[in-house]
């Protein structure tokens, strides 16, 4: 009995560390919710079959197998189909758009004003004057993009007046537009043809990443970059 559950812990790890590979190199910070529910699974696998003397060896490296094989026609899936990826993963959500909270964001999310303040003061900021865009990640966390005068060096303490800063928007995404990020930035996909035209791009398909900010225009990696 002691040597069948030595084993069924033993196989469990490694069934275990191949999941958590499968999963990828996120930290915990990154694991979105659905990624959670994996692990949580799988351990309640483990956990009734490890002192169950029904389940052998073989039932549990076969339930980890099968749980493994669904994991990762999921990453697979995810990785090639954005309706799947955000289906399954969700999607971002700004919160604070030029310094103004998005109400319809907030209830969509399900969040209330004092849960927007905790995630605030988790990132350093205490007062919602300090924040020019505030975007919910699916995993959970809040990313910040400061006022200008809120920003490490204040502009304030040298008498200077800056121009507020600009959140930048995912146009291209690995060789396509990225239509909702375009609405956001109120643009159209001919003003991004004819933009990208103008930084020597022909073809859409050949940027790996192009964002763009008001403020500082586009940054493209081309997939020869990438390469």
């Amino acid at each position: 009995m002691y040597v069948s559950i030595a084993l069924k812990i033993f196989f469990g790890l490694i069934g275990l560390l191949i999941v958590i590979r499968l999963l990828g190199k996120k930290e915990l910070s990154q694991i979105t919710p659905f990624d959670f529910i994996y692990l949580i699974l799988l351990g309640s696998f483990l956990e009734e079959g490890v002192f169950d003397e029904k389940v052998s060896i073989f039932h549990i490296l076969y339930a980890v197998a099968i749980w493994g094989g669904l994991i990762y026609l999921i990453e697979v899936l995810v990785m090639k189909s954005d309706r799947f990826r955000k289906l399954l993963k969700g999607e971002s959500s700004d919160l604070i758009i030029k310094g103004k909270v998005d109400i319809r964001a907030l209830k969509k999310n399900h969040i209330e004003m004092e849960q927007l303040r905790i995630l605030m003061r988790n990132q350093g900021y205490f007062s919602l004057t300090e924040i020019e865009h505030a975007t919910l990640e699916t995993s959970g966390t809040l990313s910040v993009l400061p006022k200008a005068k809120e920003m490490a060096v204040k502009p304030g303490m040298l008498n200077i007046t800056p121009e507020e800063n600009a959140p930048t928007y995912l146009l291209v995404d690995e060789g396509e537009v990225e239509e909702k990020e375009l609405k956001k930035a109120g643009k159209s996909k001919e003003w991004l043809l004819s933009e990208l035209k103008k930084e020597g791009v022909d073809d859409i398909a050949d940027i790996f990443y192009g964002e763009w900010s008001e403020k500082i225009g586009f940054y493209l990696i081309p997939y020869e970059e990438r390469k």
